[in-house]
């Protein structure tokens, strides 16, 4: 069988990785099986993709859509419009999309529209939070896919509510946790380390990036003065994703103790994650990650799609009121912070589960 794998932005590559890497090994022991890796150029800028290629030893992308920048609208439409030329000029038997990115969806309608199946890597995983536009991309892609590798036994529950047939869903884990545990030995110390005389578990990692925290300049300036004024005198490293440079260029926000970086590669940053007293976030994949690696967690959302990184994880949501920081900083603080526990299937071998799942079905 020969998979069209899709690329899009940096979540995808933590999650396709370990999919490549089982694909080889399977081949390699004699399998009917093959890939074409389709990056779709949603995310361009080298720290944001280009370094992900390396650090995660995949191989170049077979093609490349370059379809990144725009609107939500614009981006679709490239992605489409050049995804259906790549899938004409090149049939496949399966195109496997991961995650919830506009790729995820452009590329799954795509390949519908010329009959062609689809696989989707973290299906039925929801937020219910349409204002989201990643909510928007699972629940279409959810609905036009064929087979379902889901993370938990919630987002099996999802699909089953909204009429897939049990025999579609496969529970399997999760790929983004593949890769982490394979390269947990491998993380690489960052520039920023030295250069300002980084402790171990005596600073806090932030990221934040969602429309909700940092398009209102009022709003990202009181999260930033609460997280500033209840870190406990503690050094913030904020790797700044290039939506929110733009913002805070604006805004002119500077503190000694607040030091904004540059987006990481994956091995410099999760060697941070690994290392920090604590991550203060808005993004769903480091929750999984912090909660992997045990390190407490405060998400600045309402909502969240990966449940079990409360329920089991070290994650808890603390909402994007500024208000809620200081509580949140104070049981940090107090050593109350909860432990992980076991995740099912979050083991490292999600990958494996899913290409001899595939080989099943396509024997």
């Amino acid at each position: 069988m020969k998979i069209t794998l899709i690329a899009g932005a940096r979540p995808n590559f933590m999650k396709i990785a370990p999919i490549i890497h089982a694909i080889q090994k399977a081949k390699n022991e004699g399998k009917a099986i093959d890939y074409r890796l389709v990056h779709t150029g949603q995310h361009y800028d080298k720290k944001m993709s280009g370094d992900f290629f390396e650090q995660l030893e995949i191989p170049e992308p077979h093609a490349n859509l370059e379809s990144g920048g725009g609107t939500q609208a614009e981006q679709t439409a490239n992605i489409m419009v050049r995804f259906e030329k790549e899938l004409l000029e090149n049939p496949t038997d399966l195109v496997l999309v991961v995650g919830d990115v506009t790729s995820t969806m452009a590329c799954s309608i795509t390949a519908q529209k010329l009959h062609t199946k689809v696989a989707h890597v973290e299906g039925g995983i929801r937020s219910n939070d349409w204002s989201m536009p990643e909510e928007i991309n699972r629940l279409v892609t959810d609905a036009i896919t064929n087979y379902f590798f889901t993370t938990s036994e919630i987002a099996n529950e999802n699909l089953r509510a909204s009429g897939v047939k049990k025999e579609q869903i496969f529970f399997v884990g999760n790929t983004m946790i593949d890769t982490l545990l394979k390269n947990r030995s491998r993380f690489q110390k960052p520039d920023i380390w030295n250069k300002i005389g980084l402790i171990e578990k005596e600073f806090i990692v932030m990221t934040l990036h969602r429309p909700a925290n940092v398009d209102e300049e009022h709003k990202l300036k009181e999260l930033l003065d609460e997280i500033i004024t209840h870190s406990n005198g503690l050094p913030l490293v904020f790797p700044v994703h290039p939506r929110t440079a733009k913002i805070l260029k604006n805004l002119g926000v500077s503190h000694p103790r607040l030091h904004m970086i540059e987006p990481q590669g994956y091995l410099e940053f999760n060697y941070l994650v690994e290392r920090a007293k604590a991550v203060v976030t808005d993004s769903g994949g480091i929750t999984e990650e912090a909660s992997i690696m045990n390190v407490p967690c405060m998400t600045l959302r309402d909502n969240t799609e990966r449940p079990e990184t409360i329920d089991l994880g070290t994650n808890e949501l603390i909402g994007t009121n500024p208000e809620a920081i200081a509580p949140a900083m104070k049981k940090l603080f107090s050593g109350q912070w909860k432990e992980t526990q076991e995740i099912p299937m979050w083991d490292g071998k999600t990958a494996e589960r899913i290409i001899k799942k595939l080989l099943e079905i396509y024997r």
